[in-house]
């Protein structure tokens, strides 16, 4: 599933290229067995995202594109890479990118330990890049683990707020979104103003992201989540749509009691489903990430540049990959 319209960089694939050759060596070890695990990942590909909005935003900036700005968005993906690893741990994951995941291949420890190992790498590479950079990923990194414990301290709650919701989004997904934009204009010494408004559009880039992630669980299909639709309703983990539904309908309707069973009975996960499509909350759940979308526009313009409308376009430009299986799915509903 594409994610973007084509960048207007036209060095993008160029400079992503050497990001791979960056990321490689980054992770190089002594030791033939961690190196080859804290590739493995790499080496499996994946979107680049972070990296993109790292070079976008600096561009946007009018900063010019050299192996230190490559540098902090490898800090930046380092930090990507070592969540999924200890993700792939907690939720017991087998297969991650096609291939498969770490702690089903090598066993949890070794993934807990390459984990580890790339947050280090992460760390190190921001401390060369200054104070200012390191404390930066220090900080995005505390707001990763507050992220994730509050969603798993929301398992199985069919009263998890809205706001909850957002809480822990925010922390677990939009803050390292946020950082991939500032960090690259940080490090050569952007004005605090400018460095706001990259850090707020990749901000609301990341609470797009996470909830077209959550609606396509709902919606989607294993071809276009690369993973098993629903895993978040059998882990008791209650997302934007779920919440809604919930809500509209009431803690004792059918909605509510169906998910207390979806883990047992993969009858009752297709009803849930249906019933959450069902409910409209699909249709809100994608105008409120609209709402992100159009504020991430209204910043980026004032960069008054093509490079800083395509970084502001780059929310709408995900949302619709979601809106238009949205309306596809809950008409056939």
């Amino acid at each position: 599933m594409q994610l973007f319209t084509e960048s207007p960089i036209q060095e993008i694939d160029q400079y992503l290229a050497r990001l791979e050759v960056l990321l490689g060596q980054a992770v190089a070890s002594d030791d033939p067995r961690l190196s080859e695990v804290a590739a493995h990942l790499i080496k499996a590909g994946g979107k680049r995202i972070r990296p993109t909005l790292t070079i976008t935003s600096a561009r946007a900036a009018g900063i010019e594109v050299d192996d230190r700005l490559l540098m902090a968005a490898v800090a930046v993906e380092l930090v990507h890479l070592a969540s999924l690893y200890h993700d792939d741990v907690m939720d017991e994951a087998t297969t991650r990118r096609n291939v498969p995941s770490v702690n089903s291949r090598w066993g949890n420890l070794v993934a807990i330990v390459a984990g580890d190992f790339l947050l280090a790498r992460a760390a190190a590479i921001a401390a060369d890049l200054g104070q200012d950079v390191a404390k930066l990923l220090a900080t995005t990194l505390a707001h990763l683990c507050e992220g994730q414990i509050l969603e798993v301290n929301a398992t199985f709650d069919s009263s998890r707020s809205v706001a909850s919701y957002n809480e822990a989004i925010a922390g677990k997904t939009a803050s390292l979104m946020a950082t991939a934009c500032r960090i690259g204009a940080l490090s050569a010494g952007v004005a605090s103003e400018q460095l706001d408004k990259l850090e707020r559009i990749g901000f609301l880039f990341g609470m797009v992201y996470q909830i077209r992630d959550d609606v396509l669980d709902i919606i989607g299909t294993e071809e276009e989540l690369g993973k098993l639709p629903g895993q978040d309703l059998i882990e008791g983990v209650y997302t934007l749509p779920t919440i809604i539904a919930i809500q509209s309908q009431g803690s004792n309707s059918e909605i509510a009691l169906r998910l207390n069973e979806v883990a047992k009975n993969e009858n009752d996960l297709t009803i849930a489903k249906k019933l959450i499509v069902g409910s409209g909350s699909i249709e809100e759940s994608i105008r409120i990430a609209q709402e992100y979308c159009d504020e991430a526009s209204r910043i980026a313009q004032e960069f008054g540049n093509a490079i800083g409308d395509y970084l502001g376009s780059l929310a709408n430009s995900l949302l619709s990959t979601v809106s238009d299986i949205a309306d596809e799915r809950v008409r056939s509903a």
